[in-house]
This record gives C-alpha cells, sequence and structure tokens, in this order.
C-alpha cells in the first residue's frame, strides 16, 4: 500500500524555494506506484500535477489544492550505444554515466538541472542542442485512461522547449526513455561537459534560488512570418535592427533573439518587487535574494512583459510554468 503525505510544504521541492503546500503529496520511487497513486488521486477526483526535479517552476504561495505527484523512478541501463533512463534520474547522473561509458550526444547538457522526465516535457536545450536530439522513445502512463504509451520521437511531438508531454498538461505521466548517442571519448567528453558547467558558472546567477531562464528567446519568425531579406541579412550578420536597436540572434538551436538582451536594453536589471530581483548577471533570470514569495517573481514578469511590449513590440513567453 502506498502512503500518501498531506500538507507538504513545496518550497523544499522548487529550485526557486518557494511555494506554499500541497493538499495531498506522493514520490514514486516504481511503476506500479505511479499507477496506484493516479488510481488513488483519481478515486478522491483530485487535480494532479506532475512533478520533476522543481527546476523550471514557480509553485504558489498559497500552495496547490490538489495531488502532487512526483515520479522518481531512477535506474540506467545501456545497451550498445543506447541508453534507457528512468524519468526520475537527475541529468547531472545521466551525463555522468554516458561519460563512463563513452557515450556523446548529451554535453551541450553540461550543468543542466533536473531530471530526465522533465528536460523531455521541456524539450530542455543549450549550447544549440536539445534533448529531442538524443531521444529514441519516450514511455508514458495516461492518467485519464490508465494506458502506457511508448512513443518513437517524432510522435513526441518535439518542438521549442514544449512537447507532446506538455501539451497534455498533467495528463501524459513520462515513466522512462531511450536515448540514442554516438560512440566518443570519455575525456574530450568531460572536456566538454565540464566547459558547460563553467560557463553556467560564470554567466548564471547560481549563488540564488532561481529556475532559470524565466522567458524562451524570441524567435525571429515573430518579427519575420517568413525568410525575406532582411531576416536572411539579420541571421547571417548575426544581428537585427529592432525599433532602432541593434539587437544579437544567435542560434537557439535556430535564430533567435536572446530575451536578456532586451531586458538588459529596457534598463530593468537589478530591479526588485519584495524579496525577488531581475539578475544583473543575467537579466532572463528572477532571483530569489530575500525570501521571495511567488507574487514577487510575478509582479517582475509582469513587468518585463509589459516593457518588452512597449519598448519592442515583442510578446515575451514564460518558458517557467506558473503552479497555482
Amino acid at each position: 500500500m502506498i502512503k500518501i503525505k498531506e500538507n507538504v510544504i513545496l518550497s523544499r521541492f522548487s529550485n526557486y524555494k518557494i511555494g506554499g503546500p500541497a493538499r495531498y503529496f506522493f514520490e514514486a520511487k516504481t511503476v506500479k506506484a505511479v499507477k496506484e497513486a493516479v488510481y488513488w488521486g483519481r478515486t478522491k477526483k483530485q487535480n494532479f500535477f506532475i512533478l520533476g526535479g522543481g527546476t523550471n517552476l514557480l509553485f504558489s504561495d498559497k500552495g496547490f489544492n490538489g495531488f502532487i505527484l512526483k515520479p522518481d523512478i531512477k535506474f540506467l541501463k545501456i545497451s550498445g550505444m543506447k541508453v534507457k533512463a528512468g524519468a526520475g534520474v537527475l541529468m547531472s547522473d545521466l551525463l555522468k554515466f554516458a561519460t563512463k561509458h563513452g557515450l556523446s550526444g548529451l554535453e551541450w547538457a553540461g550543468g543542466l538541472p533536473g531530471t530526465l522526465g522533465g528536460a523531455i516535457r521541456g524539450n530542455a536545450g543549450a549550447f544549440k542542442g536539445e534533448i529531442k536530439d538524443s531521444i529514441e522513445s519516450v514511455t508514458s502512463f495516461n492518467i485519464k485512461n490508465s494506458k502506457v504509451f511508448v512513443r518513437k520521437n517524432k510522435a513526441c511531438r518535439f518542438s521549442y522547449r514544449t512537447s507532446l508531454f506538455k501539451e497534455k498538461d498533467n495528463e501524459e505521466i513520462i515513466l522512462e526513455a531511450t536515448l540514442k548517442l554516438k560512440k566518443g571519448n570519455p575525456k574530450e567528453i568531460r572536456a566538454a561537459i565540464l566547459d558547460k558547467i563553467d560557463f553556467r558558472k560564470k554567466k548564471h546567477p547560481l549563488e540564488y534560488p532561481n529556475s532559470g531562464s524565466v522567458f524562451k528567446n524570441v524567435p525571429l519568425t515573430q518579427i519575420f512570418k517568413k525568410e525575406t531579406l532582411e531576416y536572411t541579412e539579420a541571421v547571417h550578420q548575426s544581428n537585427f535592427n529592432l525599433k532602432g536597436s541593434v539587437v544579437p540572434v544567435k542560434s537557439d538551436p535556430f535564430p533567435v533573439i536572446p530575451t536578456a538582451y532586451l531586458i538588459s536594453e529596457s534598463e530593468l536589471k537589478g530591479i526588485t518587487r519584495g524579496g525577488a530581483m531581475i539578475s544583473t548577471k543575467h537579466p532572463n533570470f528572477i532571483v530569489n535574494v530575500k525570501n521571495a514569495k511567488a507574487r514577487d517573481v510575478l509582479a517582475l514578469i509582469k513587468l518585463v512583459k509589459s516593457t518588452l511590449k512597449r519598448k519592442f513590440g515583442i510578446s515575451a513567453e514564460e518558458e517557467v510554468q506558473i503552479v497555482n
């Protein structure tokens, strides 16, 4: 029998260190436990929220009046150049495993926090790489019909910072995945991973609780609906004239305008609301500098969105998930 906990403080499970109590909470270590927990939640007619590593979300100050289910399935198996891993495996542990076996393809994720399941759900990416590039198949459990699905890469509908699992919000629970990697040199793989970790330490405000980049970068297609000569020139020159400001264009892995740059140009760095601050080190991070509340972070999100809309005509889209 599984034991469901009550009134669990969610700040303990959030990188932001923010969040009130969950009415019900359960960490499932096995697929059987996931199924039993879903059955329990459905009989109690509870709203579900599926929790990964808590690295890219903001819990409400009031908490969550429902059932937080955390699939904590952790296993790693290798077969040739394929790795099968549980959804609860930390990305850092997956990278260590791949390095140990001389498997390349995940170096871009050096320093990436959170679990494999969370990375798949949001199609995590950095340094011109994305998790979709290595996924062969994903196994998931559907809360509504209790069916297990095994989907090949294409059926997962991966796109920029999203997937089928994010679209089917809190309906599909990722259980495990098979990744197809390439043979590589362990020393070179380790060096590439350490390089990414070092970059994050230097450029990101990791000294404060945070959720990573709060906003998605802005695809050039939001400005150009098709590839015009201006679009092509912007990509070629790696910059673009936007309302009198020359902004950089980078690959993420397709052409985007860095939201951090737009926030910086809007002179929003260092602005605070309560205990939250727009980072001076990386302005696409809103950091918890002094026991911030969710309302403080939300106030800064609102400020950034309204400012970028007014100054550049751009609709900034949150990458962080807000859980009420």
